[in-house]
């Protein structure tokens, strides 16, 4: 059984062991649940505690033995929503905070220029920057767009346009020659976006994300990383080297 799922709603590999191990046997003993999760007793009564706590399991005592069990898998729901409750909460709580670490921040931001990101968490925080920059009815530009992307990061642009359009931001794109066709028709579809190829052959895993004063070198690869440099010089700069492209460039058919 794959249980990534479980993974990403917050489960621990040994809470995912003995909740399943539990599942498989009904009430059971510390022994046998032991036996079935490959977990050791050692850890089993600190993982079933952390299991009740989120409502996915219970114990009971008979004859002087504790014995455990799994709650119905549907409470996963219920574990789901209090999460949710609590990161509003949460949320709530930090926007009070917010105003004093933008103060803090506030007074060195205009030192930083440039910053590096790794991993596909990473590009996702440096291609947010640009809903704090860009507004409706505002652009943003990419150039040089390769070929091969991850499929995760795909899926993530996808999305990423869809919230660009209720927001009313238009982007331009030039993809690398050698990009499918059906990205660009993809990407296209969206609505206020024009992705179009390169006019010239020149081929590069790296792809740069240009507005306002910002550049965002990116490269999309299994291991990604975002460069992003804050200059309205550099920007300016790229943003000609956009324009020059995107005159020589032609519209694509749907």
């Amino acid at each position: 059984m794959d249980t990534k799922i479980l993974s990403e709603i917050g489960l621990t590999q040994g809470e995912i062991k003995v909740y399943l191990g539990l599942l498989s046997l009904g009430s059971t003993s510390t022994g046998a649940l032991a036996n079935e999760s490959g977990v050791s007793r050692s850890k089993l009564y600190s993982i079933v505690d952390k299991l009740e706590k989120k409502g996915l399991a219970s114990h009971f005592e008979k004859n002087g033995v504790k014995y455990f069990q799994a709650v119905e898998p549907e409470k996963i729901n219920d574990y789901l929503r209090q999460k949710e409750d609590d990161l509003k909460k949460l949320e709530n709580s930090f926007q009070v905070f917010l105003p004093k670490l933008n103060e803090y921040y506030g007074k060195t931001k205009i030192q930083q220029k440039v910053a590096i990101y790794q991993g596909l968490k990473g590009l996702k925080v440096a291609h947010e920057h640009v809903y704090l920059k860009v507004g409706k009815g505002e652009e943003y530009l990419y150039l040089g767009v390769p070929a091969y992307q991850p499929a995760e990061h795909h899926r993530y642009w996808q999305k990423d346009h869809q919230r660009r359009v209720k927001l009313g931001i238009k982007t331009r794109m030039l993809f690398n020659q050698d990009a499918d066709i059906k990205t660009l028709k993809n990407r296209n579809s969206y609505g206020l976006a024009d992705a179009r190829y390169m006019p010239t052959d020149i081929i590069t895993p790296a792809y740069f994300l240009i507005y306002k004063d910002t550049v965002m070198v990116g490269i999309a690869s299994s291991q990604p990383i975002a460069i992003e440099i804050i200059s309205q010089e550099i920007a300016d700069s790229f943003r000609s080297y956009f324009e020059a492209f995107w005159k020589e460039s032609k519209k694509i058919r749907k």
